[in-house]
């Protein structure tokens, strides 16, 4: 490949088929974590490292952690994303509390379910750098983008609370119980990992940066039809547009029981009593 301006320009078809492979797209790839363990770490970050691989996948990575450990800083992850090759955002946690997938000895969940994620406390909708957490946890554990997915496939959960300063990682398994009808009864069985976090140090992009991240193609953005309007719920409302009509000149539907017989009772006149219409024999 040869550069000229800044600009790099391939030179075969394989390096062509590179360059198009990176270059932006309508339809981003799903999102793949880089794991990377510090020079000096310890055997809770390690084994920590080993369980978040677990629900994560490596390779062409827009998402990192890292993991390192010392006297300053023990037990240290460090989450980040990148956009256009650039760091976007990162937010260092430490480890207070660990349990890992080995200690807690019940079923585990398919490698590769997508997880159902569930956020609590007021910090991840009012705290700035919670929102920014929250975020970066999502595109970490959401998995890849699905239509539909059966109700036997919801079976993992991937529970976050953020009280007090700390954030609290529990993953759950979903058990189907019979309930007597035609809903199965739900109940939440812990698997593992386990975490207890407190949140360290920030660097966090610019809102210019992050709202320009977020910026969608005019291309996906779908296309406003006219006269056409949703309310709250969600029903589909549709104006139609038509040329103003002469009553006078419709024609309606003639109905046998409407038509004047003989022998009927015929009113004339206000306060007049009624006349019996002749019958010729």
């Amino acid at each position: 490949m040869t550069q000229l301006d800044g600009i790099v320009k391939p030179k075969t078809r394989r390096s062509k088929r590179f360059m198009e492979s990176r270059a932006p797209k309508l339809t981003e790839d799903v999102k793949r974590a880089m794991i990377m363990k510090g020079g000096n770490t310890s055997q809770i970050v390690t084994e920590a490292l080993k369980d978040i691989e677990f629900f994560s996948k490596k390779t062409d990575c827009s998402l990192f952690l890292f993991g390192s450990h010392n006297k300053k800083r023990p037990n240290n992850l460090i989450f980040g994303r990148m956009f256009d090759f650039h760091v976007l955002d990162m937010i260092e946690l430490g480890i207070e509390k660990y349990v890992s997938l080995s200690e807690i000895k019940n079923s585990k969940c398919p490698e590769g379910t997508k997880p159902m994620l569930v956020f609590a406390g007021e910090a991840f909708d009012t705290d700035n750098e919670y929102k920014r957490l929250k975020s970066l946890l999502i595109d970490f554990f959401r998995g890849p983008n699905v239509s539909a997915v059966r109700l036997a496939g919801l079976e993992h959960v991937l529970h976050f609370t953020a009280l007090e300063g700390k954030v609290y990682l529990r993953s759950y398994r979903c058990l189907l119980k019979k309930s007597g009808c035609r809903t199965p009864r739900i109940e939440l069985e812990e698997i593992g990992p386990s975490f207890d976090l407190v949140m360290r140090r920030t660097h966090l992009a610019s809102d210019d940066l992050y709202k320009l991240a977020h910026k969608q193609p005019k291309a996906l953005k779908p296309k406003k039809k006219k006269n056409i309007s949703h309310d709250a719920f969600g029903t589909t409302f549709g104006r139609v547009h038509m040329q103003k009509q002469d009553l006078s000149k419709l024609q309606t539907r003639k109905m046998k029981g409407l038509r004047k017989r003989k022998g009927d009772v015929v009113a004339e006149g206000d306060g007049q009593e009624p006349k019996v219409a002749k019958v010729e024999k």
